[in-house]
């Protein structure tokens, strides 16, 4: 073979594996163009399948997307979700003050003994509650046995005076018999006898005057007219005496122990007061007195321990300032329903402005404060998703800022609509955990 075809035969083989090299390179590129195509649909359809929460446990809520929750009828009882109409109020706007809680001054009592002696039988303990009537303790007095003897001998005294004012009475009769029938007896004698029936009259006064002063001792000892009739019909002495509850209330202090010996020095053995009604006195500054009056309305926080928001009215306001903090003595009667405000306590209190001659505001769309969640940053309620049963959605609002526990809404809600007024904690919960779901 000449150098010529054997150069030909070289050509044609390296053209032939440039040829098969090229073609294995485009085939590779192909399979893996494939591989990479069906890779992306495949996690194309993993991250549809995750937005639609397959596999994922939303709790007490179910799917969950764009803002909704749904919820179980379950949840909802559980949780007091409450759906309500938006509807328009009238705030008027207040100011927050710093309060302390007290006792209500004209409903408690403070008991002691009118008389000293010593404590035999204690009926009640700290905290109890008692009506009005009810025993407190039962007190043994020297005294009262000593007011009860007294008693029994002025009763003698005056009876015994009953009697000789009727002995002079008849023998001033007799006497005056015999001088005007038979002049048995002379004139000064009969003078004799209407001298001494006048003095009979007369200690039977005193002793009448003495036995009705011990009976009104025995009265203010302690003693009703039932027990002294019966010590006057028995003649029985009694030293001890019952302590009786003056109103109905619970005890808030007991300063006294059995056996104890106790006397009218001390000012309280027993303290009741009336829970049902409580004062929170504020410290109102000078510059905002004029903005209140009585009658006022005012609400209480307690702070995180009580969710509750107590209402009250403004019953008195103190007529002097307090020259070292400017301020002035603002008191707020409320009804204790809960039994969370305790006295003693320190408090927040929103009082409405009355300023007569600001005008009235207008009505605005608000909700309880309940209903106002923070998602993102955002202030937003939750609204019924409509013809979807427990399913909710949120709803970004404008609020203002809350009076008296309502929150007016600038925008975002429209009288009439529905809301979920209380429970949409549950809800954000909800929300929070489906978006750290959807996360991983």
């Amino acid at each position: 073979m000449n150098t010529n075809q054997r150069s030909s035969k070289t050509a044609f083989r390296y053209a032939a594996l440039v040829l098969a090299f090229m073609l294995t390179v485009s085939l590779l590129a192909l399979v893996a163009c494939r591989d990479k195509g069906v890779n992306h649909a495949a996690a194309n359809d993993a991250e549809d399948r995750h937005s639609e929460g397959d596999g994922h446990d939303h709790g007490e809520g179910g799917h969950e997307h764009g803002g909704e929750v749904k919820l179980t009828p379950d949840a909802i009882a559980r949780y007091g979700v409450k759906v309500e109409a938006a509807s328009l109020y009238k705030l008027q706007p207040s100011f927050i003050a710093p309060a302390r809680v007290a006792y209500n001054a004209e409903s408690m009592a403070h008991v002691g003994t009118p008389l000293p002696g010593r404590v035999v039988d204690l009926a009640v303990r700290l905290g109890d509650r008692v009506k009005k009537g009810d025993a407190l303790l039962i007190v043994e007095s020297p005294e009262l046995g000593e007011a009860q003897n007294d008693f029994l001998g002025k009763q003698i005294a005056a009876k015994a005076a009953e009697s000789a004012v009727e002995l002079a009475q008849g023998a001033l009769d007799r006497a005056k018999g015999l001088y005007e029938e038979t002049g048995g007896i002379a004139l000064e004698e009969v003078k004799k006898r209407e001298g001494e029936l006048k003095a009979a009259q007369a200690s039977l006064l005193t002793a009448q005057a003495a036995a009705t002063a011990s009976e009104n001792k025995l009265h203010l000892l302690g003693m009703d007219q039932a027990a002294v009739e019966k010590l006057r019909s028995t003649g029985e002495v009694n030293p001890k005496f019952t302590i009786i509850a003056p109103l109905d209330g619970e005890v808030v202090e007991r300063e006294v122990k059995f056996g104890e010996l106790v006397n009218r020095e001390k000012e309280a053995l027993i303290v009741l007061a009336d829970l049902s009604t409580l004062w929170v006195l504020a410290d109102v500054p000078e510059a905002r007195l004029p903005e209140i009056a009585i009658g006022a309305d005012a609400w209480i926080h307690a702070g995180s321990l009580d969710p509750h928001r107590h209402e009250g009215q403004v019953s008195y306001i103190a007529p002097q300032i307090d020259p070292r903090t400017r301020t002035a003595a603002v008191r707020i009667v409320v009804k204790c329903e809960h039994g969370a405000l305790r006295p003693g306590a320190f408090v927040q209190v929103e009082i409405s402005k009355t300023d007569r001659n600001a005008e009235e505001p207008p009505p605005v769309v608000a909700v309880p404060e309940d209903a106002i969640q923070t998602v993102e940053g955002r202030s937003v309620v939750f609204v019924p998703v409509p013809k979807e049963e427990n399913t909710f959605v949120e709803r970004a609002v404008t609020v203002g800022k809350p009076v008296g526990g309502m929150v007016p809404v600038l925008s975002g809600l429209v009288e009439g609509e529905q809301f979920v007024a209380a429970g949409t904690f549950v809800m954000k919960a909800e929300l929070g955990k489906s978006t750290a779901e959807h996360q991983h």
